[in-house]
């Protein structure tokens, strides 16, 4: 099982992902700040880069608005990087709609890991990080 998610965690992707993307919409990404994906979606605006909240609720988090689906978003094509922050069984359909939306690229965070779903993207032509933790990849760069 080590190397099944090594797939997925290509360095050059994810140093050229954490450097040059500019937007980030976050599945997941609710208005509770002790959730794991309000972090790291504060670290992506810390470090410059717009985040878009996905979530039923579609609240508006951290300033920006937020939308309901990946499908609501007006242009979901000028997404750089979906972070899918679902459960592992979940995933699946929120990759699925990145791909249906033309987003660029999906991470999926550390334990979040959906292979098929990774692959799916990847055949699609999306860059695809899987089983990585984006405040620590970021760390690493430093």
């Amino acid at each position: 099982m080590p190397g099944m998610s090594a797939d997925f965690a290509d360095q050059d992707v994810i140093r050229r992902l954490l450097n040059e993307s500019r937007t980030w919409a976050f599945v997941g990404l609710g208005d509770n700040p002790d959730r794991e994906v309000y972090s790291q979606a504060r670290l992506m605006q810390e470090r410059g880069k717009r985040i878009v909240p996905v979530h039923p609720e579609a609240r508006e988090v951290l300033g920006e608005r937020g939308y309901a689906s990946l499908a609501d978003l007006p242009d979901a094509s000028q997404v750089d990087v979906v972070g899918v922050y679902r459960r592992a069984e979940h995933a699946g359909q929120a990759v699925d709609e990145a791909i249906a939306a033309g987003a660029k690229a999906v991470w999926l965070p550390l334990q979040v890991i959906d292979e098929a779903a990774a692959r799916r993207a990847k055949d699609a032509g999306l860059d695809v990080v899987m089983d990585r933790c984006p405040a620590v990849e970021w760390a690493l760069r430093r």
